[in-house]
């Protein structure tokens, strides 16, 4: 059975993974900046780090900090809850890409 904490969308034509942790929804990048696993195929150890499938690389999901000390960020992005949906905060892009 797939992961239910775990999922990969797509925002603004940007794959994210979406993680559900003790009733709060974060956003971080869908792959893995050391080798690019899938994040949402991984899974949240006991104390709510995200782990990557390939290598069990552990990031922090509040910052992205990689916990399990190969010196590796997670992307992550805020989460906004309104009446009208769930909103993702993107940076804006200076250079108009």
């Amino acid at each position: 059975m797939k992961n239910q904490q775990l999922m990969e969308i797509e925002v603004s034509g940007k794959n994210i993974c979406l993680v559900m942790h003790e009733d709060k929804l974060f956003a971080c990048a869908a792959k893995c900046p050391h080798a690019g696993g899938k994040m949402a195929d991984g899974y949240l150890d006991a104390i709510g780090n995200i782990v990557c499938p390939l290598h069990r690389y552990k990031y922090n999901l509040q910052n992205g900090r990689n916990i399990s000390g190969e010196g590796y960020f997670l992307k992550n992005f805020p989460i906004e809850i309104r009446k009208e949906g769930v909103f993702v905060g993107f940076q804006k892009n200076i250079f108009g890409k």
